[in-house]
């Protein structure tokens, strides 16, 4: 049975629309799993309920995280967030892991389940981070940006069998300090963490770059799709 990954929707405000990059879902599908998009809602029934129907949770790119979750104030002008989208995912991530359900998390995605976990962000690279590494490249978005080096003995390393690996890149935020029971897989030669997992947790793996762009041309992110679509089977 292929497994079922529900998958966060992306917002659009100038539209007041859900929406979806084609990337995601075909990664999803091409490693043998079958997504679905879930609703934009806080309805803690509703989620449990969908839940429920899921063998794992893909969260998705897209809006800042709000700087509240990590008890910070928003630096004036520079977040774009989704307070919708934010406390939604609470919810779902929450439920995930106490489901034990396999968790991957793509850009924001990484910065949300560090955030709600207990971890700080940089809210804005260019301000608080400033570096030559490119982390915010222009399209097309297949292309890889920089290098990041993958940790020895990480899940990701046994996965990808290299030490460095190139990717794209498309951010402004980043995870700043890791959250209690999170460790880094991958990190920029800038020094910011690139991916992450949860040792304690079936599988909670995130990455800072976008398979969802790259896996038609790049085995590396189609490796990363067929980890998480086999830890649900």
């Amino acid at each position: 049975m292929k497994p079922i990954i529900g998958v966060m929707p992306l917002w659009d405000e100038e539209k007041d629309s859900i929406w979806m990059l084609p990337g995601y879902m075909d990664g999803i599908r091409e490693a043998g799993g079958i997504p679905f998009i879930f609703p934009l809602t806080e309805d803690a029934g509703e989620l449990e309920r969908l839940l429920s129907m899921c063998q794992g949770i893909l969260l998705t790119g897209g809006q800042d995280v709000a700087p509240e979750i990590y008890h910070e104030t928003p630096l004036e002008g520079l977040i774009e967030g989704c307070t919708q989208r934010d406390r939604m995912e609470r919810i779902v991530l929450k439920a995930a892991l106490e489901r034990e359900l396999p968790v991957l998390g793509i850009c924001r995605g990484i910065q949300f389940i560090n955030a709600a976990l207990g971890g700080t962000l940089f809210q804005d690279l260019p301000l608080q981070h400033p570096s030559e590494v490119c982390h915010r490249q222009k399209p097309p978005y297949d292309e890889p940006a920089h290098t990041v080096q993958v940790l020895p003995g990480t899940p990701l390393s046994d996965c990808l069998k290299a030490e460095e690996i190139p990717v794209n890149s498309c951010h402004h935020q980043a995870v700043k300090d890791l959250a209690p029971g999170l460790e880094a897989m991958a990190v920029s030669p800038d020094g910011l963490t690139e991916a992450l997992w949860k040792p304690d947790c079936r599988f909670l793996w995130a990455v800072q770059w976008h398979p969802e762009f790259s896996h038609l041309r790049d085995e590396n992110s189609r490796q990363i799709f067929k980890a998480f679509i086999a830890s649900a089977q």
